[in-house]
């Protein structure tokens, strides 16, 4: 898992639920890294580690089953370089032969602030060569949510899932630009905000 923002917390957070032996969460800020760990995930730290030979490590060299993109065109280099493709190109080599990779972070059709005409025109480069080599599927899109939403308010009502884990701030809705700021810099412990009108 790549992303360590709410989406993918609640992402890893879900493997946790539905039975996974073992959730990586990929993500440079270190208070994300830590929620992770209380949730029952291990945090990989993407700005001090090789993220690829770390999964290698965590998986006996089998690479994941599953792969999740939480992050989405804005994915940044460790020296802050936006490149879009980043994330999918990792997931290629982190997921294992056969396995699979979903999509959940957004990747739009126009993006005015690329670097490239390709990227502007939502095209990024994907190594599609080794994507069809180790046989991996993708699925992306929005999330079914009828399809789930009544198991999800079952598990919360009986105590099983407590998606507000990831909750790091309630403010009153007056904070809002100022709590926006904060999550929008990735600002240390600024994960998820609850906002009280």
């Amino acid at each position: 898992m790549f992303g360590a923002g709410p989406v993918g917390l609640l992402a890893a957070y879900s493997a946790t639920l539905c039975g996974a032996a073992t959730v990586l969460v990929v993500d440079p800020v270190p208070s994300r890294l830590r929620l992770c760990e209380r949730i029952g995930a291990t945090g990989i730290d993407s700005s001090t580690e090789d993220v690829a030979e770390r999964v290698r490590e965590e998986t006996r060299d089998r690479g994941v089953d599953c792969g999740i993109d939480a992050v989405g065109y804005q994915a940044r280099t460790a020296s802050g370089e936006e490149q879009a493709g980043l994330v999918l190109n990792q997931l290629v080599d982190c997921v294992r032969w056969t396995g699979s990779i979903g999509v959940l972070g957004v990747y739009p059709t126009r993006d005015p602030g690329a670097a490239d005409e390709s990227g502007a025109r939502g095209r990024l480069p994907f190594d599609m060569g080794a994507f069809f080599a180790k046989g991996l599927r993708m699925g992306s899109g929005p999330a079914n949510v009828k399809r789930y939403n009544r198991f999800l308010r079952d598990l919360i009502i009986t105590g099983r899932a407590q998606p507000s884990c990831v909750m790091s701030h309630r403010l009153p809705l007056a904070d809002a630009p100022d709590a926006y700021a904060h999550f929008d810099h990735r600002d240390e412990g600024w994960i998820k905000i609850t906002l009280q009108p």
